[in-house]
């Protein structure tokens, strides 16, 4: 499910930042429907500093499989691509994602875990 969300996240906030919309906006649309709205500037929070370590626009798949890109962060995300080993950018830039990584981690567990005590009680 979270490869699956992250993906369509990723591909919202590219489409969005494209066409100079308010990616938070998009993504807000798209998250709340499932509970989770509140990661919208989480979710923009990430895949902008994914972009400045980067040093390009992050390229996001249309439909099917996941992009190298949308790859890259699901193995960020999940801590089986560290970014030390797959991303070579300045200290500051670094440690701004590092922190947006685990940022994004803690929130989307309590996120889908306040979404599960809700559809419990």
């Amino acid at each position: 499910m979270r490869s699956t969300l992250i993906t369509a996240v990723a591909r919202c906030w590219r489409v969005a930042r494209d066409e100079r919309e308010n990616a938070q906006k998009c993504l807000y649309a798209l998250l709340r429907p499932v509970g989770l709205g509140v990661l919208a500037p989480v979710f923009d929070s990430l895949f902008s500093l994914c972009e400045s370590a980067l040093g390009r626009p992050i390229a996001t798949g249309l439909r099917g499989p996941a992009s190298a890109d949308e790859q890259l962060v699901l193995g960020m995300l999940d801590g089986s691509r560290p970014r030390r080993d797959c991303l070579n950018c300045d200290a500051g830039k670094a440690s701004a994602l590092d922190c947006a990584i685990c940022s994004t981690r803690i929130m989307l567990t309590l996120a889908v875990d306040d979404q599960r005590r809700m559809a419990i009680g």
